[in-house]
């Protein structure tokens, strides 16, 4: 079954995503106003794709973003590069007081009822400040680039970043990259930036012309302005008000021709059932479901797409690229930190069925 993408067989990168990097402050299961220690991780969620596809997929990636000179962006600078992802970046120089600085997400795992908490420093961000011209984009796809990337939080930055995101799009399109969008709807993110409207408005700029849409159907309600279904869905994994979108989505989009996401009941915070779907040149197909054991859930939808994105980059039929995307994201809520920790081996395997209980 075709998936109606037109993937280059070569190019010099295999994947190029364009979004801010960010260091998230994770003190653990203690909430943040009681905490005396964290973990730093690295993360972004349009990096998080490359980093996942280069260090557990094995693909070539880049990331297009700012970088702010001074210790926390060496810090991040360094985590990129162990990833394995090829850093393009624009450089600002910090002043030692008030930036241009490396955003900071604050966040705290939760635990069982009591429910995960995200919350953002975004004051004076470098990322924000990227606007159309500042890189060359012709001379970053003159090697070939097969598949470029960006997401709805880099677009929610600000209005020059959005401009950047459509920039890069259309220049994609004339390299022959097939162009995918992750909507990643932050209710907190579109306020600052303007509220629903504005959202629906700068998203449509840039997804005009994109092959693979990735969101839920909150984010296509959302992100893309398109009415949901009438009769909300029973439960959190029914398909049914997904796929009973895909022909609103399609009229407004005639271009994309991939729908994907995932859908999660959470049963509290360590408890989740999970599963993914997708929309594929008009055919429908489902992941089962398997009921996780959660650590850290950030990132697990990033995880899915990096799957998902080298199945379909590798030529697996859309069943087998649905499978490793939910198997890949499943696997990342198990590790601490937004990016992979998973081995190729270890996804195929959760993919075939896996120890974890799975219910057909």
């Amino acid at each position: 079954m075709s998936n109606g993408l037109q993937i280059r067989k070569d190019g010099e990168l295999d994947f190029l995503s364009l979004g801010a990097l960010v260091h998230r402050l994770d003190t653990g299961i203690i909430p943040f106003r009681k905490a005396t220690e964290c973990q730093i991780h690295v993360s972004g969620g349009e990096f998080n794709v490359a980093a996942n596809l280069a260090d557990c997929f094995g693909m070539r990636t880049a990331v297009v973003s700012a970088m702010s000179d001074y210790p926390i962006g060496d810090l991040i600078a360094e985590r990129v590069r162990a990833m394995g992802v090829k850093p393009i970046y624009k450089h600002f120089k910090h002043n030692g007081v008030n930036g241009p600085n490396m955003a900071t997400v604050y966040s705290d795992r939760g635990f069982g009822v009591r429910a995960p908490v995200v919350f953002y420093n975004r004051s004076n961000e470098a990322a924000a400040q990227l606007k159309p011209g500042d890189f060359d984009w012709k001379a970053i796809f003159s090697g070939g680039v097969r598949w470029v990337h960006s997401g709805g939080i880099f677009a929610a930055l600000s209005p020059t970043t959005a401009e950047l995101a459509a920039e890069m799009m259309k220049s994609a399109k004339q390299a022959g990259a097939v162009t995918s969008f992750d909507l990643n709807f932050r209710e907190k993110l579109w306020k600052v930036a303007g509220g629903e409207e504005k959202a629906v408005e700068t998203i449509h700029r840039i997804v005009e012309s994109v092959d693979v849409l990735v969101g839920n159907e909150e984010d296509l309600q959302k992100g893309l302005g398109i009415p949901g279904p009438e009769v909300a869905a029973k439960s959190k994994l029914d398909s049914s008000a997904f796929f009973g979108m895909m022909d609103k989505v399609t009229s407004k989009l005639p271009n994309v021709k991939v729908v994907a996401t995932t859908l999660r009941e959470v049963h509290s915070t360590n408890r989740h059932s999970w599963s993914a779907v997708a929309w594929i040149n008009g055919h429908t197909y489902s992941a089962p479901t398997a009921e996780l054991d959660v650590y850290d859930r950030v990132g697990g939808g990033d995880g899915f797409a990096a799957g998902f994105i080298y199945g379909l980059l590798t030529g697996e039929a859309p069943e087998q690229a649905i499978k490793l995307g939910w198997a890949h994201g499943a696997l990342l809520t198990t590790f601490p930190g937004d990016t992979t920790m998973a081995t190729l081996d270890q996804v195929r395997a959760f993919a075939k069925g896996g120890s974890a209980r799975i219910q057909r």
